[in-house]
């Protein structure tokens, strides 16, 4: 019976004592953060009378917030006497030093754990961890770094150490630390490269790795993880003519190796737009590989795209025009006009049509294309409709709308097929067809595809508007033969037949419209100041008219991208977001003013 009523009172007394101590608990949190730290304290010292190794932490870090620090010396030296073997009250006797004042008696207090160490990782990383916490990181360091010498082994705690470093934002410590450690352990190398993306902010940061790893490579120049980390040292400096220098130093050391690194390399370079380091690493590449070589053929066709990238983003030389137009024909004559080299076709015919105006040559080449057997839709639709603007600029407007139609029918309701619907209904409007235009361009309004959809609108708005006072529409047709010129990259052409739009009928509706197309064909010139100005006329001008929005977007994208004005860039695109909301370009424009203006990617405008 006397057992049966203890049990009944552990039963049910003491859940609801824990209970009472719990719900006192979150009441004193309250406290604290509302300020009302002594009400708080009130109630800590009352559970840690009940359990002092429980609310000791608690209690006393609430007595420091008090500055009642006699009393929080009081408690913890008990705590001492009481456990003994408990570091966590030395560590707290040190910091209530500190925080009096007494810097020389939390040295000494420290210096007396420092001393008799734990003979074990296990027991000095423990210790290590207990400082952390305590907010003494420095302590942290200084018990791993004395552990490894006292244990002979210089490679412990090395995660530990990185963690603490970063932790402190210490720069210098942290890549010492990580040299040490990779070499051993080459598997973290991206790891530490993404931690030192982090920490470091500019290039003070990354000149100290670089010297670190200069050093380290005059003592073991065969070392690997030193030379790949330098690699991306200068990748983040954006040097990319040492990376790949480095890199190909490194590749020319190594027996065996097939060149991957090089390859990824020179992927990460296009990427960065850095053209012709990229296709010097492709060369390098293509020479030292035969055809039998996996990376081989992968080398020589990222070597033609690179420079059909470098061309087609304007930074090309005139002769870059037929170097490259001697690559295409060199991959097609060494692997033959198959499927798997089509692709290639259809680039050259590109080049030969747009940049080289060869468009004989070029329809050939396109021609011989579309017969090719099983080619991909895709593929055999874009080489189709390529096909189609070549006709078109070729001077065969019939053939190009056959070709436009095959695309159309054969993919009936894709974005192909809306493609090919557009081009159509473009070629009506270069030849003065605007009511067939118009027609077609009302259905594409409607388009999935919101650039087709937004370009089909702004087209048939030009069609309507000018039509309105001009019935027979004939300085639109001197405009449309100007918009084919700036098509087929015939500027010079172009600029003349704008011209003559205002001579031959003054008066007329077209203003913003010349504007805008003598925006863009500087803009294919990369006379970026000189475009400029046609798009601030526009917007003081026709700040109402068709394309305003237009004009206030492409001078954002130029101030950002070209001029490196980011200020006036993020004038312009909040003008968007304030006076269009309307606007296509306004997700666009949010999107380039939150980061003009330093928010993080999860801010909102």
């Amino acid at each position: 019976m006397k057992y049966l009523f203890l049990l009944i009172i552990i039963f049910f007394i003491v859940p609801a004592v824990l209970l009472a101590q719990d719900n006192d608990l979150q009441l004193a949190r309250q406290y604290t953060l509302s300020g009302e730290q002594q009400k708080a304290s009130d109630i800590y010292q009352r559970l840690y009378k009940q359990d002092s190794e429980t609310y000791y932490s608690l209690y006393v870090d609430n007595l420091i917030s008090l500055k009642k620090l006699e009393e929080a010396e009081s408690i913890t030296k008990k705590m001492m006497r009481k456990h003994p073997e408990e570091n966590q009250y030395t560590i707290m006797l040190g910091k209530i030093f500190t925080e009096q004042g007494q810097a020389d008696k939390a040295t000494s207090v420290y210096d007396d754990l420092l001393k008799k160490l734990p003979a074990t990782p296990g027991g000095i990383s423990a210790l290590a961890t207990q400082f952390y916490q305590a907010e003494n990181s420095d302590l942290a360091i200084k018990i791993l770094q004395k552990g490894r010498k006292q244990l002979g082994n210089e490679q412990l705690f090395a995660m530990e150490l990185i963690s603490l470093y970063r932790f402190k934002r210490d720069k210098a410590g942290l890549t010492e630390e990580y040299l040490n450690f990779l070499p051993g352990n080459p598997m973290y190398i991206n790891q530490a490269q993404n931690t030192m993306a982090t920490l470091f902010e500019g290039s003070t940061d990354y000149d100290l790795l670089r010297v670190a790893l200069l050093k380290r490579l005059q003592k073991d120049p065969q070392q690997m993880v030193y030379s790949n980390l330098l690699t991306w040292q200068y990748l983040q400096q954006k040097e990319y003519d040492q990376a790949l220098n480095q890199a190909l130093a490194l590749n020319r050391r190594q027996t065996g190796n097939n060149g991957t690194d090089i390859f990824e390399l020179c992927q990460t370079l296009v990427a960065n737009e850095a053209y012709d380091t990229a296709i010097r690493g492709f060369e390098y590449l293509v020479s030292k590989f035969t055809r039998t070589d996996e990376l081989y053929i992968p080398s020589k066709i990222e070597l033609v795209n690179t420079k059909s990238l470098k061309i087609t983003t304007g930074k090309y030389l005139p002769a870059d025009l037929l170097s490259l137009e001697k690559d295409y024909t060199e991959l097609l004559n060494e692997f033959g006009r198959t499927p798997s080299t089509a692709f290639a076709m259809q680039k050259l015919a590109n080049l030969q049509a747009f940049k080289l105006h060869k468009l004989n040559d070029a329809q050939r080449l396109l021609e011989e294309a579309v017969k090719i057997t099983s080619l991909r839709p895709q593929l055999l639709s874009g080489c189709k409709l390529d096909l189609g603007d070549v006709y078109l600029m070729n001077g065969q407007p019939w053939e190009a709308t056959l070709t436009y139609s095959q695309v159309e029918k054969a993919y009936p309701g894709t974005s192909m097929a809306q493609d090919a619907n557009y081009r159509n209904a473009k070629l009506a409007y270069y030849t003065g067809d605007f009511k067939y235009a118009k027609g077609q361009l009302s259905v594409l309004k409607a388009a999935t595809s919101q650039l087709i959809a937004n370009d089909a609108l702004n087209l048939s708005l030009l069609i309507g508007d000018n039509l309105v006072t001009d019935t027979a529409g004939n300085a639109l047709k001197i405009y449309a033969r100007a918009d084919l010129q700036i098509f087929k990259e015939e500027p010079e052409k172009a600029l003349i037949t704008l011209d003559s739009i205002d001579k031959k009928y003054p008066g007329n509706p077209l203003k913003d419209d010349i504007l805008m197309a003598k925006a863009r064909i500087l803009m294919q010139q990369k006379n970026y100041i000189a475009a400029v100005e046609q798009l601030k006329q526009i917007v003081a001008e026709h700040q109402t008219e068709l394309w305003a929005d237009d004009a206030v977007y492409m001078l954002g994208t130029i101030y950002e991208d070209q001029l490196n004005d980011r200020e006036a860039a993020k004038s312009y695109f909040q003008k968007i977001i304030t006076d269009y909301p309307g606007s296509i370009w306004i997700g666009n424009a949010r999107k380039h003013f939150r980061i003009l203006r330093g928010d993080k990617p999860d801010s909102s405008s």
